[in-house]
């Protein structure tokens, strides 16, 4: 098949609908498919097979940054590109966000599949724009969301039907991955943009009440503006924190190898937690905040231990019970190990293909 798939975030900007879009050409293309991404970007982009269609502007949204391209003059060179290439399927990723997908959706000459991947639990901005949102949904032929949580934030204000499809990973990847030199130490590992959303308040502030673990380090791989977390910190204890600064997605995976225990101290806001994927394919025990979609990946006592949020009390102690427990850490592994592989690409890859086809069947007239 010939698939066009539109992402509505800055290429080169880290975030994980970006990884997920780049993974899913890389499968889609492996499995003999035709594939063009479209996308706003900073700068020029090594993949031949991605068009850059615009330029973003960083916009505040659901406690985070999202870097669009709202603006509608770009809606020709993503018509144009799309024409050009003559997909059997536009396959866009977060219809409603006013960036290339929503674009790539109202002139995709094609039958649309539409991926939501947020879960903000409300939205004043949707709230306000559903009506005119119902012209796109319209547009779309199939509906998937990553997680129950994503599909619910949806349908409770546009109603309808959504397959459920996660978020993909390259589980070898991550398992097989070799460690990075880190130093000494049990070494706790948090990934994420350093905001209020992602909670790494709460995780340094765990450290600080684990501190008579002298053997204890804290890796921070991230960047944001809560980058003054560590300030609250003794000067002594601040020396037992590495900060790794943003990271490519490529490079996290003998990070993760290196240590022993994930920390996923979300606030809130997160429809599914590939963050939480990544750290369990890699071997590492979980302790995550209790949210909804944390706890889809999640389940409490089996693949990890879940906490409730901004809670760092509780967040340590929860460590501090894995730490203590070798029979736990290790039940722990096993099990995440194993839910982790139900994410394998190789199993989301089959199930997209099936939903491509059913839409490619359909034809436009499936538009609703």
């Amino acid at each position: 098949m010939r698939v066009a798939l539109a992402c509505p975030y800055a290429w080169d900007d880290a975030g994980g609908v970006q990884v997920h879009v780049r993974e899913l050409a890389g499968r889609l293309r492996a499995r003999g498919h035709e594939v063009q991404v479209l996308t706003p970007a900073r700068r020029a982009v090594a993949e031949p097979w991605v068009t850059v269609v615009g330029s973003p502007l960083d916009v505040p949204y659901n406690a985070s940054n999202a870097p669009i391209d709202p603006r509608p003059w770009s809606r020709g060179p993503i018509r144009r590109a799309l024409e050009g290439f003559g997909p059997d399927v536009v396959h866009v990723h977060e219809p409603f966000a006013p960036s290339t997908s929503m674009w790539a959706t109202l002139g995709a000459p094609a039958p649309v599949v539409a991926t939501f991947h947020s879960g903000a639990t409300r939205s004043r901005a949707f709230d306000l724009a559903a009506p005119a949102l119902r012209r796109i949904d319209r547009r779309i032929a199939v509906r998937i969301a990553v997680s129950e949580t994503a599909a619910r934030f949806v349908r409770a204000r546009l109603g309808g039907a959504f397959e459920i499809v996660p978020n993909g990973l390259d589980v070898e990847r991550w398992a097989s991955a070799l460690p990075r030199d880190l130093g000494p130490g049990t070494k706790l590992l948090f990934v994420g943009r350093l905001d209020e959303r992602k909670g790494i308040r709460v995780a340094v502030d765990a450290f600080r009440r684990l501190a008579g673990r002298l053997d204890l380090r804290l890796i921070v791989a991230g960047d944001g503006p809560d980058r003054d977390a560590l300030e609250s910190l003794p000067a002594e204890l601040r020396a037992r924190v590495t900060m790794l600064g943003m990271v490519p997605n490529v490079d996290l995976p003998p990070i993760h190898a290196a240590c022993h225990l994930y920390l996923g101290p979300s606030t809130g806001g997160e429809s599914f937690g590939i963050v939480l994927v990544e750290a369990m394919a890699s071997g590492l025990p979980v302790v995550a905040s209790d949210t909804p979609g944390y706890d889809e990946v999640v389940r409490d006592g089996v693949d990890g231990l879940l906490v409730p949020p901004r809670d760092p009390e509780a967040l340590a102690r929860a460590t501090a019970r894995v730490l203590d427990d070798p029979e736990l850490a290790a039940r722990l592994t096993v099990a995440a190990r194993e839910r982790a592989a139900t994410y394998d690409w190789e199993v989301v890859t089959v199930s997209l293909e099936a939903l491509y086809r059913r839409a490619s069947d359909a034809g436009v007239s499936s538009l609703r």
